[in-house]
């Protein structure tokens, strides 16, 4: 097979460069507005040119413009604006190492900089928006058909239906099979269906435009044949293999060698977003500290002062893949177990003292992990890490339990939030969760992260769960 049959092209269209034009403008016009001249000095439009000229090499790097069709309009804006503040960043650096100045005052850069962000969010949510009033009314749509009658191919039209902004019209269900060996289309879809002639006829004619294929992946000469047959028609054809039937934790394309791939479990932090997520944990750690650097304190002292022991306990827990780390707690229990076996805490727990009771029902003795935020071993917001010897328990219990440690362990998590804190007695409780651990890893925003924050500060106070 020759290498560019293997080769996946990038998606290029004349929204793609109108959006870079688009931006460019944006940029060139909020500088202008904040000079607030009719001629802006030629040192500021020679910067305003050099500001143009980063942002769209910074935009290939964090892949400004890709294909955004059907992904979530958040994930476009939180880009367009970290790569523009990463443009700034290379400004500011560029002007220091090479001793020049911006001949803009601080109120001057302030506006440019709030103007552009503002004008790039704007153009995108503008068009977002003109997008989907068009597909609404069946303009800019495409015709697509599915190869495959099978559950994928059902859930797969569903989940399209569903993406109204996708712009996508099904005209049906296609396969190359006997009619007595496939399933009843479900009434949703209607009845239209048909053999690979009839879909190769409606393609070559351009009456479908997409073709999915969702067929098993243990079919392979069958999609080889199918691929054949369709390589004589200009559609655009997709694979969708059954392996999306199973739970994948923030799937993404990869490329080795040239050959594309897909991963099955991923960690979401990667590019802008681990970079929002560790700015973001780092700066409230560091908030948090000096508000409750004296409380901390005074739970230190107490502590000392009213039972024997170490202020702080120290205990083994896995971190991001697997690694181990040691989670930093204000001590609560008169035994520091931390061995082969830890027993769990449980209601009226003989070993918790009277004042680490009190700690833990307002979860007081997890503070201390503010430092194991600081120094990346862990996060504000995600699983919470459980002891060594629980983690070697359920793994083997639980299927698709070790997929939590694909991400940093966090003070809060998404489960404790939605009622699964405290004691895990029973096999049911640990899955519900999991459950919500990998829902979280799939779902993951910034915005999810400062709700899920924002919850745990109403639970604290109404103590929840916790002994």
């Amino acid at each position: 097979m020759a290498a560019n049959a293997l080769r996946i092209h990038q998606h290029w269209s004349w929204l793609t460069l109108l959006h870079r034009a688009v931006d460019a403008l944006c940029i060139a016009l909020a500088l202008a507005a904040a000079c607030l001249v009719e001629y802006p000095q030629r040192e500021t439009l020679f910067w305003g040119a050099v500001a143009i000229a980063v942002f769209a090499f910074l935009a290939e790097l964090t892949g400004l413009y890709r294909y955004w069709r059907g992904a979530p309009l958040r994930g476009e804006l939180l880009t367009a604006l970290a790569t523009w503040f990463a443009t700034l960043a290379v400004l500011a650096v560029s002007a220091f190492c090479g001793g020049y100045r911006l001949e803009l005052s601080q109120t001057e850069t302030l506006r440019w900089i709030v103007l552009a962000a503002g004008g790039l969010t704007a153009a995108r949510v503008l068009t977002r928006w003109l997008q989907l009033a068009l597909r609404v009314r069946g303009i800019n749509t495409k015709n697509y058909a599915i190869v495959g009658i099978n559950e994928l191919g059902f859930q797969l039209a569903r989940n399209i239906d569903q993406a109204v902004d996708l712009g996508l019209h099904l005209q049906g269900f296609f396969d190359d099979r006997e009619e007595d060996r496939l399933p009843a289309i479900p009434a949703e879809f209607g009845q239209s269906a048909g053999d690979l002639d009839q879909l190769v006829h409606l393609a070559r004619t351009g009456q479908v435009r997409q073709i999915y294929l969702t067929f098993p992946m243990r079919a392979e000469e069958r999609l080889n044949r199918v691929l054949t047959r369709l390589s004589d028609t200009t559609a655009s054809v997709y694979v969708v293999p059954d392996f999306f039937v199973f739970e994948l934790l923030h799937s993404r394309w990869t490329q080795i060698g040239g050959l594309p791939a897909v991963s099955v479990f991923e960690n979401p932090f990667y590019g802008v977003d681990g970079f929002v997520k560790r700015s973001g944990d780092f700066a409230l750690a560091c908030i948090s500290l000096l508000l409750l650097g004296l409380p901390m304190l005074a739970i230190a002292a107490a502590i000392k002062l009213t039972s024997p022991g170490p202020v702080f306990f120290r205990q083994k827990r896995y971190g991001l893949d697997g690694r181990e780390i040691r989670v930093w707690k204000f001590r609560t229990m008169r035994v520091c177990e931390d061995g082969p076996v830890v027993t769990q805490a449980t209601k009226n727990d003989s070993r918790i003292t009277p004042l680490g009771a009190f700690l833990r029902k307002a979860s007081l003795d997890e503070l201390p992990q503010l430092f194991n935020v600081l120094d990346g071993s862990m996060s504000l917001v995600g699983p919470r890490p459980h002891a060594t010897a629980h983690n070697e328990q359920y793994r083997q219990l639980i299927p698709g339990y070790m997929l939590r440690h694909k991400v940093k362990p966090g003070i809060t998590g998404l489960a404790q939030v939605n009622g699964w804190r405290g004691e895990t007695d029973t096999p049911h409780k640990m899955e519900k969760r999991i459950e919500f651990d990998h829902k979280y890893i799939r779902e993951w925003s910034p915005w999810l992260d400062l709700k899920i924050l924002f919850r745990t500060v109403l639970i604290v106070f109404r103590q929840e769960n916790a002994y």
